[in-house]
């Protein structure tokens, strides 16, 4: 089953709530500048990990230091709670940088 896509509203309440991230059209993005290659390339590699058990996966960008997550539910041709979930995550695993 295809999930939901959020409300203005809902949108609006959750990237609030999600400092860093910013919304263009139907995605939601947020750069990481890492201390180092080998730490935004260890980021991604737990973020890949998370992505994996969620089921859903972001676009990935890597320029040296610094990592574009972004992401969008295609399933739905928009944003939907998966998104916000795993904007937490990556929020959440970026911590451990």
């Amino acid at each position: 089953m295809t999930p939901a896509q959020l409300s203005e509203e809902d949108l609006a309440k959750a990237l609030h709530e999600l400092p860093g991230w910013t919304r263009t059209g139907d995605s939601i993005s947020r750069t990481v500048e890492a201390a180092s290659f080998l730490a935004g390339i260890e980021l991604v590699r737990r973020v890949a990990v998370a992505a994996e058990a969620a089921n859903h996966h972001p676009d990935i960008d890597i320029r040296w230091r610094r990592v574009t997550f972004t992401l969008s539910t295609h399933d739905a041709d928009g944003l939907t709670a998966l998104d916000v979930a795993l904007a937490h995550e990556i929020d959440r695993l970026d911590g451990q940088s």
